[in-house]
């Protein structure tokens, strides 16, 4: 027998209708589902067990499934003006009854599946007025539990193509909204099914099975935009809490829910939800298996296939690719229904940290394909799981740490650098991260990283330097475009505290008025930046680095336990060794800070290894029995304080969290080889609870939590391992429910001025090292696009310094600085394209810029020197020049002007007519020490000299085109009076 309910893998496209509008007209109806019925008897009358009459007791009877058939063709003709009001059921059933059959071979049941595909490609079902979403509801329940015999492996196959095939039209149907949460659920995990087992098939079929998965994913998903969340009751409580449309959570292959929530399901819809219209239930179900996928598929067996692709990249990849068909359709609106969100915020994401640290490209590049589009659309709801890809991921990868291949960074660095094509991705880093003092400063890292990526190390200029010189001109590029608008740029000061104020406690009024988080942020900025240099000096000496926070305002003159626990709470970058000996000092002040500091957790509603996990992750326990001791007993108390309900007191809590201890440091250190089984735990853990035992399954629920995910009491978490530990991401998940609102950046430039300002020196440098190696003309404009783009935001916020060095480093490469013999140069230059747009560059952005350019004259009036010494300047330049200074110099007729001296021989390309002001005078001066004219030009000579002066020409209109040029340059002081 065949079962298509059974595992397997593939992703070619079905061939089907893609309009199921189509329909015949009312007449052809009988005779299409005629030709159907005939279709089907004839392949069983070919088969010997269907081709003959048989005798039951004394009448002569056809076999039930033809005798089905044929009563079904004699009513299908009465029905001709009539078949909006006949039940779908009426002429499908005998279709589905062979279906289901056990005793039809493959080719039967193909031809069966094929009638019932037309049915449902032609619209036929969907125009009946009645039974529709019974109809369906048959058609998936059967399909779903197809069984045929097997004749041969390419019927088998046929069949379980056209079983894909019935089951997406059934989903592509205009009547799937008559679908329920279980059908839908069904569909996909016989899907799934038949995917696991095409992988013993052909790798037709296991494209088929793929492509269909995806497709019926995109079909469910679709949809997730249009549905609202609702609030409902809780029956028990009576308070409101917001639901899933249907308020269901189940996990899939569990149809069991717990009774409380089977009362709130009750209370919310009068019945089973997942019997109700398809729906977010469904959604929530899929998306978990989906997410379990990346989970399990390590530990599926699979046997060996026809084309077997690598296993290790394979499974992952189909698994990821689902969930990113999901996000990319459901979009924002997954943060509209909480059982989504929090499976993206807590499952997902931990799936994608692992997988992104994989060795796999492919599987890289698919992972961030998928944060992207987390960030696009639900950015505002990830803040902390987005920092901690972007630094403990794409940042280490970038970096080749853990052993990244040139591969693997070329894939970060390429995510990278789409990130930072993004709009406002740059300020929402900065924002969000550096101007959070609990943040890593993530745009100051990728900063710094795409800077010193650009440099070539002992070898040529590689693909990954010129990408990332891409990403740093994308974050100029962006801050280049917003120039114009309105912008907060007044609090770009220093920021001084006056006083001490608790500097945790500090929230913004508006996280959605720039006019509110703009000076919020620049505030927070100031007090990181001090905060780190307290934290740096505190880990070198712990009593000077509280000193230096006293003086700058950022703990109080007189220390107190509260501010001091603060500060080893919330502070980012302290030694866990040193909080961890101050936590458990026997000194009464540290004690108090201990208790302190036990107050800033939040255990309300959490599971006590959840708690003791997240509490042990913010410094590094103890070795000292007594220091453990008293570390554990501030724990218990908080714990206690806000879980009453789960132990009978204080003492039942300290005496279970040493136990936990102590079970982590059995299971998991390698030098105890006999380990505690779960009735040693249990045992050891009798009369705890006020002198009674706790449950059981309590127990057992903490023995199996701490021996499958150990908790990390060392400082150096994640140091030895690029993963990040379970037990940590469970601290991250609860930190992310209280850290503070993700800012959206709207257009505005509000914190451009602060990013340029770290981000300009190193960006110059970059791009000048690039333009100096690199040989590609698109790489040449890219980086002088770049330029532009500084020159642009120097100007505009007046950061002259930055002006001058970028144009002292763009003149280098105009080679007009080099000395060289005037021919030689001119054929040098007529063949250097670089050297001619690097030209183009400087003038361009003295013409534009020039009112802030300040040393930078120096370097812009040689290479003007240079080129009238080579005879290159146009003759329109001088008549500009001169009919500038004359006009100037209108108002002064009455004084005296200095006599010039005479002017020399210049070269034939040079003005025609004697040059007057400053053009005229400074030529002069430039050939005084002439002793002789140069040697006539061979033609090859004139040639490029032509080539270059034609170069010049066409250059002239950007470069002198404003006669303001002369008028911001430093000619035109000197063309006033003598």
């Amino acid at each position: 027998m065949g079962f298509p309910n059974q595992p397997s893998g593939g992703n070619t496209p079905i061939s089907e209708p893609k309009d199921h509008t189509i329909k015949p007209s009312r007449g052809a109806l009988e005779c299409m589902v005629n030709s159907e019925i005939g279709a089907v008897l004839a392949v069983m009358r070919r088969n010997v067990r269907w081709g003959f009459r048989y005798a039951a007791e004394d009448d002569q009877l056809e076999y039930s499934l033809i005798q089905s058939f044929k009563e079904l063709r004699k009513k299908i003709f009465s029905w001709r003006h009539e078949w909006n009001n006949v039940d779908p059921l009426l002429y499908l059933r005998p279709f589905l009854d062979v279906i289901q059959s056990d005793e039809t071979g493959a080719p039967i049941t193909g031809v069966a599946l094929s009638s019932v595909y037309k049915f449902l490609t032609l619209g036929i079902i969907e125009s009946a007025d009645m039974n529709v979403d019974k109809a369906l509801h048959q058609i998936v329940d059967a399909v779903t539990s197809c069984r045929f015999e097997v004749t041969d492996p390419a019927s088998e196959e046929v069949v379980l193509m056209k079983i894909l095939q019935v089951l997406l039209a059934c989903m592509k149907s205009k009547a799937s909204k008559n679908l329920t949460n279980h059908h839908v659920c069904n569909i996909v995990n016989t899907c799934f099914r038949l995917v696991h087992q095409a992988s013993v098939k052909s790798e037709l079929l296991q494209r088929i099975a793929r492509h269909t998965m995806h497709e019926l994913v995109r079909c469910i998903f679709v949809h997730l935009p249009d549905i609202e969340s609702r609030v409902c009751a809780d029956p028990e409580t009576g308070k409101k809490q917001q639901e899933d449309n249907g308020c269901v959570d189940v996990a899939v292959g569990n149809d069991q829910t717990d009774e409380k929530t089977r009362k709130r399901d009750i209370a919310c819809n009068g019945e089973n939800p997942m019997m109700d219209p398809h729906g977010v239930p469904c959604m929530v179900e899929i998306f978990h298996f989906l997410c379990s996928l990346l989970n399990v598929m390590e530990s599926i067996e699979i046997g060996s296939r026809s084309n077997p692709i690598a296993y290790e990249e394979d499974v992952p990849l189909f698994a990821l690719g689902l969930i990113n068909s999901a996000i990319e359709l459901g979009g924002a609106a997954f943060a509209n229904h909480p059982k989504l969100l929090a499976l993206i915020r807590e499952e997902l994401f931990h799936n994608l940290m692992r997988f992104g640290l994989s060795m796999s490209p492919l599987i890289l590049s698919t992972v961030c394909s998928i944060v992207l589009n987390l960030y696009h659309h639900l950015r505002f709801k990830l803040k902390l799981q987005l920092e901690a890809f972007f630094s403990g991921v794409l940042l280490k990868i970038a970096q080749s740490k853990h052993g990244a291949s040139y591969q693997l960074q070329e894939v970060a660095m390429e995510t990278l650098v789409d990130f930072c094509r993004q709009h406002m991705f740059v300020a929402e880093m900065y924002a969000n991260y550096d101007c959070d003092i609990s943040c890593s400063n993530i745009f100051e890292e990728l900063a710094n990283l795409l800077s010193k990526s650009t440099f070539p190390v002992n070898s040529p200029l590689s693909a990954l330097n010129t990408l990332a010189l891409e990403g740093l001109i994308a974050m100029i590029q962006g801050m280049a475009e917003r120039i114009g608008q309105d912008s907060l740029v007044s609090d770009q000061g220093s920021f001084n505290l006056d006083g001490f104020r608790p500097f945790w406690v500090e929230i913004c009024k508006d996280y959605n008025d720039p006019d509110h988080w703009v000076p919020f942020v620049h505030k927070m900025k100031q007090i990181k930046k001090k905060l780190l240099v307290g934290v740096d000096h505190f880990n070198r000496d712990p009593k000077k680095g509280m000193e230096y926070l006293q003086a700058v305002h950022l703990l109080p003159d007189k220390l107190d336990p509260k501010s001091v626990a603060c500060f080893f709470r919330f502070s980012n970058g302290l030694d866990k060794n040193l909080v961890g000996d101050f936590l458990g000092s026997h000194e009464e002040f540290y004690i108090q800070v201990l208790h302190e500091f036990s107050r800033t957790f939040d255990f309300q509603d959490m599971n006590l290894d959840t708690a003791l996990r997240i509490f042990l992750e913010t410094f590094r326990l103890p070795g000292e029995s007594q220091k453990i001791h008293r570390v554990l007993e501030a724990f218990s108390e908080r714990y206690y304080e806000q879980s009453p309900d789960v132990l009978a007191n204080k003492d039942a809590a300290l005496v279970l969290s040493y136990s936990l201890i102590m079970l982590n440091t059995d299971q998991h250190n390698t030098q105890v080889k006999k380990k505690m089984t779960e009735e040693d735990f249990i045992r050891n853990n009798r009369r705890i609870n006020g002198g009674n035992d706790l449950p059981r399954e309590f127990l057992s629920e903490l023995y199996h939590s701490i021996c499958e995910n150990e908790i990390r009491i060392s400082s150096d978490r994640g140091a030895d391992t690029p993963v990040l530990p379970p037990s940590h991401w469970i601290g991250l998940v609860h930190k992310s429910r209280q850290t503070s609102p993700f800012i959206v950046c709207d257009h505005g430039p509000y914190l451009d001025y602060d990013m340029f300002a770290m981000l300009s020196g190193q960006t110059i440098a970059s791009i000048s090292v690039v333009l100096d190696h690199v040989e590609q003309e698109d790489v040449w404009q890219t980086c002088i696009d770049g330029f532009l783009a500084i020159a642009k935001i120097s100007a505009s916020y007046n950061f002259d310094d930055v002006l001058d060095d970028l144009v002292v480093s763009l003149c280098k490469f105009t080679t007009l600085l080099l000395p060289s013999y005037t021919d030689e140069f001119i054929v040098t230059f007529a063949q250097d394209n670089k050297a001619r747009l690097a030209t183009l560059a400087v003038f361009t952005i003295a013409n534009k810029y020039g009112d802030h350019i300040r040393s930078g004259w120096k370097n812009i009036l040689e290479c003007i020197l240079s080129l009238h010494n080579f005879g290159l300047l146009p003759t329109r330049l001088f008549n500009d020049a001169a009919d500038d200074v004359e006009s100037t110099s209108d108002a002064y007729k009455s004084k005296p002007v200095a006599a010039s001296p005479s002017t020399p021989h210049v070269p034939s390309l040079a003005p025609s007519r004697k040059s007057s002001g400053l053009m005229g005078r400074f030529s002069q001066l430039l050939y005084l020490d002439a002793e002789e004219p140069a040697p006539q030009p061979n033609e090859k000579q004139l040639a490029a000299r032509q080539q270059t002066f034609q170069t010049i020409r066409m250059s002239h209109d950007t470069i002198f085109a404003e006669s303001k040029f002369c008028k911001q340059s430093p000619f035109h002081s000197l063309s006033g009076p003598s």
